[in-house]
């Protein structure tokens, strides 16, 4: 079965227009875990653009509290604010993407044979036995590619969803990017490194994601779910969403 973890970003950068305390993003977080979601994920920057610094903490400690058996999944950039962002909360989850802090939003994985010793390193720092690592992975990465992610330590990969997402209207272009998907989800786990995957899954793509990559442990869904949530609310969203996955 795959897990479902929400993404907040997208709530956060709502309430962050305008100078008041809505949308709460522990309140979205109440009731997409109410709901059945498996945890939450944020992506804290260092501009706050949209999560704040003080999110993650409230969101620590709701989770910790009221959801002990949720999974909190913090994505960032290894940058020294972000390590020590991770030391004060320790979350379940680490991912690590190569953002520069001006992008938009993920856009591409990690090279793992030309950064391999800088990520090794850090994979090293944040590693603990309650607690994971999982590392952004380009949906081409192939063999070759993670295979050496595996070889910095880090226990899982995040597929990088966003070619598929973009063209899921294209079926051949769709068809393509799920067979890169699939084949680079199957060398990792032939290796030992679990799959998570993440970026423009939808439910009308997801369905077809499912079936052509087996094996996936955890989705991290954030900008799509929330679309829909603006149709039918948060809750049905989630429902719908592990209707889906389940």
């Amino acid at each position: 079965m795959t897990l479902l973890s929400v993404n907040l970003n997208a709530v956060a950068q709502l309430r962050n227009r305008r100078d008041l305390p809505w949308p709460s993003v522990t309140g979205i977080a109440r009731v997409v875990m109410d709901a059945g979601a498996n945890g939450i994920t944020v992506h804290p920057r260092p501009d706050e653009r949209h999560i704040r610094r003080t999110d993650v903490y409230e969101l620590s400690a709701l989770l910790r509290d009221v959801y002990p058996e949720a999974e909190f999944n913090i994505e960032g950039y290894p940058s020294d604010d972000f390590l020590d962002l991770i030391e004060d909360v320790n979350p379940q989850q680490v991912t690590l993407v190569p953002d520069d802090p001006a992008q938009a939003t993920s856009d591409h994985g990690w090279d793992f044979l030309g950064q391999g010793d800088f990520l090794t390193s850090v994979v090293q720092l944040l590693q603990r036995g309650d607690r994971r690592v999982s590392l952004f992975c380009d949906p081409d990465a192939g063999l070759g590619g993670v295979t050496a992610a595996k070889a910095t330590g880090a226990e899982r990969v995040e597929l990088f969803t966003g070619p598929y997402g973009a063209c899921y209207g294209d079926p051949v272009r769709a068809q393509a990017e799920l067979v890169a998907l699939a084949e680079t989800a199957a060398a990792a786990l032939s290796i030992g490194l679990e799959v998570n995957a993440g970026h423009d899954l939808t439910l009308e793509n997801l369905p077809a994601f499912q079936l052509a990559v087996p094996g996936v442990a955890e989705v991290s869904i954030g900008h799509g779910l929330t679309a829909e949530a603006l149709l039918v609310g948060f809750a049905q969203a989630v429902r719908a969403y592990n209707a889906v996955l389940r």
